[in-house]
């Protein structure tokens, strides 16, 4: 049995689909950068009713964050805390294990679920950035609409997805169900390949 344990690897989400180098249109610079956000911990945070006042004071002492309002995102480095839904968050951190005692932490005021392993995460950046995804997002993310710290709960292609922006190079990152990881790289190819495409190794 031993001799057969090294055929198991730990394998990322986005290995099979977003392989680096330039994808789409070859020449000049790439109008958009994709890294894969691998090793991250990510869990959702929903709140006991009643509770968020209560809830607010434990992620402000453990994470350093508010608890962000609706259409929200809130970031202190690569930790952040992004609004889901009413009552309901998404804490991320830089690496596995940033977020473990969350639960503990939280109870009482509200049930945390390891989400590390259940979802994708892709940085989108480059000035073409916001051009690929307005080919598959019905929300407006004109800057006077969608900026830094904005976030949406919305569909690309119909697939589900949570996206936010971290900055106005633009950078977005996406958060998909892992199982449908190929389903969103298949679209995401597509979109960006008139403006050419570089995928970086996983950060």
């Amino acid at each position: 049995m031993a001799e057969h344990a090294t055929l198991w690897r730990s394998r990322g989400a986005w290995d099979l689909y977003a392989q680096p180098g330039r994808h789409g249109r070859r020449e000049g610079p790439a109008g958009v950068t994709v890294t894969p956000r691998e090793g991250l911990a990510l869990a959702s945070v929903t709140a006991v009713d009643g509770a968020e006042e209560k809830l607010a004071a434990e992620i402000q002492a453990r994470l350093g964050l508010s608890l962000p309002e609706p259409g929200a995102a809130l970031f202190s480095g690569e930790t952040g805390l992004i609004w889901s839904g009413p009552g309901q968050w998404l804490a991320l951190g830089p690496a596995r294990g940033d977020l473990d005692g969350l639960g503990a932490a939280l109870q009482g005021v509200a049930a945390v679920a390891d989400q590390s392993d259940g979802r994708a995460v892709l940085r989108l950046s480059g000035p073409e950035a916001r051009r690929v995804l307005e080919k598959g997002v019905s929300v407006d993310l004109h800057p006077r609409a969608f900026g830094p710290g904005r976030t949406a709960v919305t569909a690309v292609a119909h697939i589900g997805v949570q996206l936010w922006q971290r900055d106005d190079r633009p950078t977005y990152e996406i958060a998909v169900a892992r199982s449908f990881a190929g389903s969103l790289w298949s679209w995401l190819e597509e979109a960006a390949a008139e403006f050419g495409c570089e995928v970086q190794a996983g950060g």
